[in-house]
């Protein structure tokens, strides 16, 4: 197979990449960190500058990657291929007390498969080996061919501390005619199958060493890489600061490890947990015989809001669905917490290449 030599300036590092291989899967496996978060032509925050060579521009959203921006020579490091010799320049804001571990190639053996809550699966992974890797990052999996198909690959964050460096843990939510997920999680996927999976990939990973209030917000399955930094932080003794964990849903059905991190807030004196319900009243939670006070009703961000005058000094970590991201990010902002202080993922599928994935600069991702 044919490889070519990506030149990555402003430093000047080499990397080698095969033809049929991303610039951005390249340089992660070789070390070299590049910025990403989608890495699937969704979000835009792998856009470099093309300074010399050839590439196939490969699946970019057409929002993600304008044709204007494509005429300049910009790119998607997680979309192009080399097809000779390539020069780019990126933005390598490399936080120097973080980590980089290697994108590396695993196989692994399901070893838990099970419902957690609404149309939601918890997917246990034992790896043949040891990964290394940041609270809050994320592992690619191939997911198998269909009939007459082709492989695909689907991103899931790991909701497992780092410490347990053979045991993945990952929150599925369902998406209905999803490759991944309808089509194989919740169809076909069993306990003591082995799958194939890469990583870890990701930014969103928890300032370790911080005596800042950290503010965690998390909708969905959002709450997996949150769940991964709330342990992490906690059982580790990583984090000096106070953590609190807003966890959205719109009914009870819709959380999940509600127990486990009321147990964690229990055992642990920095750590709040706001389960936040907005399509259910105290009232409904009460007559099933649960207790109403042990959860906050209305939307997360109505619930931040009415919990707190101002946030500044504090961190933001926002992770779910991006209109839920968006929202949080402008409650954090309108309570005084500056935009270099959160930290956003923002859980894109397929269907977000056919609408806008830019997202604005000034928040880190």
């Amino acid at each position: 197979m044919t490889k070519y030599t990506i030149t990555v300036e402003p430093v000047g590092r080499e990397v080698q990449c095969d033809e049929d291989q991303t610039i951005l899967d390249a340089c992660l496996r070789a070390g070299v960190w590049l910025p990403h978060s989608c890495t699937h032509g969704t979000c835009a925050t792998c856009k470099v500058d093309k300074l010399d060579g050839e590439v196939d521009l490969g699946e970019a959203s057409s929002f993600a990657l304008m044709d204007f921006e494509r005429d300049e020579g910009k790119l998607l490091t997680c979309c192009a291929k080399p097809r000779e010799d390539v020069t780019i320049e990126a933005d390598l804001d490399v936080d120097e007390d973080i980590e980089v571990h290697p994108v590396e190639d695993y196989t692994g053996t399901v070893v838990v498969l099970e419902d957690i809550a609404e149309a939601t699966k918890r997917l246990v992974v034992e790896l043949d080996r040891e990964i290394g890797f940041n609270a809050g990052q994320y592992m690619k999996f191939s997911v198998p061919a269909g009939d007459g198909g082709e492989e695909v690959d689907r991103t899931w964050s790991i909701g497992s501390p780092p410490g347990e460096t053979t045991r993945l843990e990952f929150h599925i939510r369902n998406v209905p005619g999803g490759r991944g997920t309808d089509g194989w999680v919740f169809a076909t996927l069993a306990e003591g199958d082995q799958v194939r999976l890469s990583g870890p990939y990701g930014r969103f990973v928890l300032k370790t060493g911080d005596d800042r209030h950290a503010i965690l917000v998390g909708g969905g399955t959002g709450v997996a890489p949150l769940k991964s930094m709330v342990r992490h932080g906690l059982e580790a003794g990583e984090y000096e600061g106070e953590i609190t964990l807003y966890a959205g849903g719109r009914t009870r059905a819709h959380l999940y490890d509600v127990a486990a991190f009321r147990e964690l807030e229990e055992e642990y004196e920095q750590f709040t947990y706001r389960p936040c319900l907005s399509d259910e009243t105290p009232e409904e939670v009460a007559a099933d015989g649960d207790d109403p006070d042990g959860y906050a009703y209305g939307l997360v961000t109505e619930v931040i809001e009415a919990d707190h005058e101002r946030l500044g000094g504090c961190r933001g970590y926002l992770c779910g669905p991006p209109p839920m991201v968006d929202a949080a990010l402008k409650t954090l902002m309108s309570r005084r917490l500056f935009p270099r202080d959160i930290f956003r993922e923002d859980f894109f599928d397929e269907s977000d290449k056919n609408g806008s994935g830019l997202k604005s600069p000034l928040i880190k991702r």
